[in-house]
Formats: C-alpha cells, sequence, structure tokens
C-alpha cells in the first residue's frame, strides 16, 4: 500500500517539486513564464474564487478591481519563499498559512496553468506528472542549503556539469543567475524582477541583506567543490 503523507501543518516549510511529462518545454518563452508568475499569484489568495481564465476574459477596468481586491497579503493561504521555473519543471519552497493551503493553491495552480497551455496547443490531457511532490524541511541545516540549492537549479541550461562539482566558468555562471528573470534569485539580490511574488523576510534574516545573500550564495557554489553540500541535501530535491 502507498504511504500516507503526513498532513500539511501551517507554518511548516515544504519544499514542491513538479515537472511535465515527457519533458515537455512548458516555459518555452516569456509569455508562458509570464502567465505562469500571474496564476502564481492569482491562486495564493484565499479570494481566487473564479478560474484565471475567466478574469483574464475581462474588461481591464474590471480585472483592475479584481486585482486590487486579491492581492492583500492578509488573504494569502500560502507563502512564497523562494522558486525556480525550468523549461519542464518547477521548483517552489512554500509555507502554509490556511488549513490545506498548499494543497488548495496547487490543485487550482497546475490545473489552472495546464487548462491555458492545453488550450493554446489544442491538446487535451495532464501536463504535468501526476501530483507534485513534496517534502517537509524539518532540519536547520537543509532549510539554509535549499533555497541556494533552487536558486541554483537555473545553471542546468548553462553548465549542467555544476551538478557533478565541474564549474568551468564561475564568473559565466553568475552572471547568468544574474540575469534569469524566472527564478526569486535576482529580488533576492535586491534586483526588482517579481518582487510581489515573494515574501522574503523570513529567509533575509537568515541571510542578512541584499548583498549578503549574494556573497553568500557565491561562497556556497564555490565551496560545493571542496565539500559535500550538494550531497547533503539529495533527500530534500525531489529530483531522484
Amino acid at each position: 500500500m502507498p504511504t500516507r503523507l503526513e498532513p500539511f501543518v501551517n507554518a511548516n516549510i515544504y519544499h514542491i517539486f513538479n515537472k511535465t511529462i515527457d519533458q515537455k518545454r512548458v516555459f518555452q518563452s516569456d509569455k508562458y513564464s509570464q502567465e505562469f508568475y500571474q496564476r502564481l499569484i492569482y491562486y495564493r489568495s484565499t479570494n481566487s474564487t473564479r478560474s484565471y481564465s475567466d478574469i483574464d476574459k475581462l474588461n481591464k477596468e474590471t480585472q483592475e478591481i479584481i486585482n486590487q481586491d486579491i492581492f492583500i497579503e492578509k488573504d494569502y493561504q500560502i507563502k512564497v519563499l523562494s522558486y525556480s521555473f525550468m523549461p519542464n519543471h518547477y521548483h517552489m519552497l512554500l509555507s502554509p498559512l490556511t488549513k490545506n493551503g498548499i494543497p488548495l493553491f496547487m490543485k487550482k495552480f497546475n490545473g489552472g496553468y495546464a487548462k491555458y497551455f492545453n488550450e493554446r496547443y489544442n491538446r487535451t490531457g495532464a501536463l504535468f506528472e501526476g501530483k507534485y511532490k513534496r517534502i517537509i524541511i524539518k532540519n536547520e541545516a537543509h532549510f539554509i542549503h535549499i533555497p541556494y540549492y533552487i536558486h541554483l537549479n537555473p545553471l542546468d541550461l548553462i553548465t549542467p556539469e555544476w551538478r557533478e562539482k565541474k564549474l568551468h566558468d564561475f564568473n559565466k555562471a553568475i552572471k547568468f543567475l544574474e540575469s534569469y528573470r524566472w527564478s526569486s534569485h535576482m529580488d533576492y539580490l535586491g534586483v526588482k524582477n517579481f518582487p510581489s511574488v515573494t515574501q522574503r523576510e523570513f529567509l533575509f534574516d537568515i541571510f542578512g541583506s541584499n548583498k549578503q545573500y549574494g556573497q553568500k550564495i557565491e561562497e556556497w557554489l564555490e565551496d560545493l567543490y571542496l565539500t559535500q553540500k550538494l550531497d547533503s541535501v539529495r533527500d530534500y530535491v525531489l529530483e531522484r
């Protein structure tokens, strides 16, 4: 029999991961990534009772009124601490604020984007590989490493050997991460990208300032080749 998962607990932190069927590239342009962001912002609110597709069809004035009503932090059912969207998968570090906050958000989030993508490509069926995977982050040491790992994920696009501790051009890797729009890395650096998506205060209690965060992730990447940091978080990264 399958193992019964423990229920989500408010204020706990969870690494959430999902990938597409057959490695399909669903975030293949800025437009598609932008649509993903908009659904993330919309569905994290307890006021997101309508389909985002319906709201997308409303006139601009009405949509602005709805946006003003739902983008209120006191109504969030989840906190988004960090994230990274890759062409065929995503990582998010989430903390629930309401009962069943993460399951309710993920059902609408995955389903809403799949509906949008299927309509654009005249396809049917599932877009992602079943239910999302999730792991609770219990150990403080793992919690400190996981945000760095999530933000380093885009290096797979230009230098996948980083996972094998073979980074050939450190400066190129850092510059690429600084320009990769589809993660929360830029906002943690203090570069305004999509600042309304994440609630960064909690992690800044650990990282310190934007500048200190930038220094620490560079140190983490440098130290990766001298230590077993990546090995230490493998049970929490969900990509095995």
